[in-house]
């Protein structure tokens, strides 16, 4: 949801999966801000997720540090290009953290 339209967002994501949860990186091509999704899930953490035809609600959250150290290889693993990413821009790359709901 946008934090400041309050309107539903789309954005599609490569993703990783830790168990039952799903790893998504804020990486915005190395830019030097966060992307706008990335700043709606800070404010609305609630989100609707799909994935295939799988659809359902979730919690996001930005992994800690020590967990950012184990998931980010996770993520660099099904996408490469995250540490070209990593190495072109100055600001820490968020890693979310989404939990689906029972």
């Amino acid at each position: 949801t946008g934090r400041t339209s309050g309107l539903a967002r789309r954005t599609a994501l490569i993703y990783a999966t830790r168990g039952d949860d799903f790893i998504i990186v804020a990486s915005s091509g190395g830019a030097p801000e966060h992307p706008q999704w990335y700043r709606n899930l800070e404010a609305n953490p609630e989100v609707e997720v799909q994935v295939g035809p799988r659809k359902f609600t979730a919690t996001a959250r930005t992994a800690t540090k020590e967990e950012k150290k184990r998931l980010w290889p996770v993520a660099v693993a099904v996408f490469p290009t995250y540490e070209q990413y990593r190495a072109k821009t100055k600001r820490d790359i968020p890693v979310v953290i989404l939990t689906p709901k029972p």
